[in-house]
């Protein structure tokens, strides 16, 4: 007997948010809340070009490159995609010895949060659901290449958010024309 599958629904309300009821104007009263629709892996992709002379001549320990992405993107009135990208790099002096990419996504449902906090909560809270699971298939892809395992840091997103903010707003301040 088959079950249709049915979306995993987890409710996370920030509790210090007191946001005036129906603040992003959908129809809906009541305190800020974020919904995780669904989660998913969109992409995975494990790469050793130099397998198995990698494995044979270890050779000194591997310099790491990993680069993270958060894009976001609306797909209804109130429910938003956000991936959350990994690509890593490990090289032994100028060979590589593995490339691993993967795109993490859930789509959450996002109510009563004012238009100005909604960019924080989707660039901020949604990666910060995601991250934990994107960190394991980073790991298990990783070692299911016979390497040992990649485990990432964790990431403020918080940080990055304000990092980001402060950088954008730097440039938007060089390319205002001064007045004389």
């Amino acid at each position: 007997m088959t079950r249709p599958l049915t979306p995993h629904r987890q409710t996370v309300t920030p509790m210090s948010d007191t946001t005036p009821n129906n603040a992003n104007g959908g129809g809906d009263n009541g305190p800020p809340s974020l919904i995780v629709v669904a989660q998913y892996l969109k992409d995975l992709s494990f790469e050793s070009p130099r397998a198995p002379a990698s494995f044979r001549d270890p050779g000194p320990t591997p310099q790491l490159e990993v680069d993270v992405n958060v894009n976001a993107r609306n797909l209804d009135a109130s429910v938003y995609e956000v991936e959350l990208s990994v690509a890593a790099r490990a090289r032994r002096n100028a060979d590589l010895s593995f490339v691993v990419e993967a795109t993490y996504a859930g789509a959450f449902e996002i109510k009563n949060v004012p238009r100005e906090q909604l960019e924080a909560v989707m660039l901020v809270e949604c990666p910060r659901l995601l991250f934990p699971f994107l960190r394991q298939i980073i790991s298990d892809a990783t070692r299911n290449g016979n390497f040992p395992p990649l485990m990432l840091e964790p990431i403020d997103f918080f940080a990055v958010y304000q990092q980001r903010a402060a950088q954008q707003s730097q440039a938007q301040a060089k390319a205002q024309p001064v007045n004389a």
